[in-house]
């Protein structure tokens, strides 16, 4: 009697089980999205073909992707990239993997400034501070066609992975790439001030959850203490590189929120702090406002 064939069908059952006893929450989607990645293809061509057998070479590249599923690598590196608002961002452990509730931000922003970023064209300026992936700055330069960018990045590494992700997303012309550590040395002034930072408390740190704290940079999770080492510096720093009236966004952790407004309120910089949450109910967001100085030097920073 031959042996029953590895078809589609038969590999995403048994390793569904495999996963769920490792622990891994969504494992029939991770199953599914895997093995369409170790067999090049569509996530539906396994609905189309179930019976298809798989080659040995294809059976071996699918057990090394379950392997290290199972160690912990997460989901993204695994396979190599991750949708964004609706770009597609290559992403390794140089970066963070970009989360939901930085969508959601980028979300809020367009909401925001759409009009004003498009009235202003090619005048539009953003700055984006801690870029890795690029997810931020990218999202928006697709969205406004007309916009010129800084993003700044501590991390060469990550910093040659985002340029490489605008580069696919024909963005890469439009954004002036700056290593250094958050403000230290930029000059001008922009319209939208925006940063995902570090907000995570080192003393929070190792309770994160092993694939996070194992696989992804600590230099973009680690806030220092009670997350606000980052958040303190761009607060005390931004309001030097707004333009008047300019706009500050900020991602936080849900604890943070009236700490991190008053960090702005302090340094009477801004006309406004609001606190805003993500879909969740969690407060996410801080969104100021520069302060306009009067016409004349407003002219003058322009």
């Amino acid at each position: 009697m031959e042996p029953e064939a590895w078809t589609i069908r038969r590999v995403l059952e048994w390793t569904s089980g495999y996963l769920r006893r490792g622990g891994v929450e969504t494992a029939r989607f991770e199953a599914e999205l895997l093995l369409a990645h170790a067999l090049r293809t569509e996530r539906l061509h396994l609905y189309l073909h179930p019976d298809r057998p798989l080659s040995e070479s294809e059976r071996a590249r699918f057990r090394e992707l379950i392997r290290k599923r199972r160690q912990g690598v997460p989901l993204a590196y695994l396979l190599g990239t991750v949708d964004f608002m609706d770009v597609t961002l290559r992403v390794d452990r140089r970066v963070l993997i970009p989360r939901v509730e930085t969508e959601e931000l980028v979300e809020l922003i367009l909401k925001d400034c759409d009009a004003e970023a498009r009235a202003r064209g090619e005048g539009w300026r953003v700055l984006d501070l801690g870029t890795g992936s690029g997810a931020i700055v990218i999202a928006l330069l697709k969205r406004w066609p007309r916009a010129r960018a800084v993003a700044v990045d501590l991390s060469p590494e990550a910093l040659e992975l985002a340029r490489e992700n605008a580069r696919a997303n024909g963005v890469e012309g439009r954004i002036a790439w700056v290593r250094t550590d958050w403000l230290a040395g930029l000059r001008g002034r922009f319209h939208l001030i925006v940063s995902n930072p570090p907000y995570v408390p080192t003393e929070e740190y190792d309770h994160l959850p092993r694939e996070v704290r194992v696989y992804e940079p600590r230099l973009a999770l680690d806030g220092g203490p009670r997350g606000l080492r980052e958040l303190r510096r761009i607060a005390q720093e931004a309001p030097q590189h707004a333009a008047p009236g300019g706009r500050l966004y900020l991602e936080i952790g849900a604890q943070q929120a009236e700490e991190v407004r008053a960090l702005l309120e302090e340094t009477r910089a801004f006309s406004s702090v609001e606190v805003l949450q993500d879909r969740a109910g969690r407060d996410r967001f801080v969104r100021a406002r520069v302060r306009s100085p009067d016409p004349e030097e407003a002219a003058r920073c322009r």
